[in-house]
């Protein structure tokens, strides 16, 4: 094989390789991010715990604000989960 048949194989591989790494919560980026990290900064400083109040004209936008409100369910309910074992001590 020669070495020029390679770029293509390796273009491939390079961009497949960068696409997985845009991700933001579970969420597919198109680009940097920003849109998601907008988002979840939104959600953050308006302590926003509804998915419903994550309804803009941007889905990168409204995907950040909902991995917001989903993490801050799941970090709730662990804390939750570590107060029930409290109750055995007691």
């Amino acid at each position: 094989m020669q070495k020029w048949q390679l770029i293509p194989a390796i273009a491939t591989l390079m961009f497949a390789i960068s696409a997985q790494a845009n991700s933001f919560g579970g969420y597919q980026c198109l680009g940097d991010c920003s849109g998601h990290q907008a988002g979840f900064d939104w959600a953050e400083q308006n302590q926003i715990d509804d998915e419903a109040s994550c309804s803009t004209s941007s889905n990168s936008f409204n995907e950040g604000c909902v991995s917001f409100v989903q993490d801050t369910a799941s970090t709730v309910e662990d804390d939750d989960d570590d107060d029930d074992d409290d109750d055995d001590d007691e």
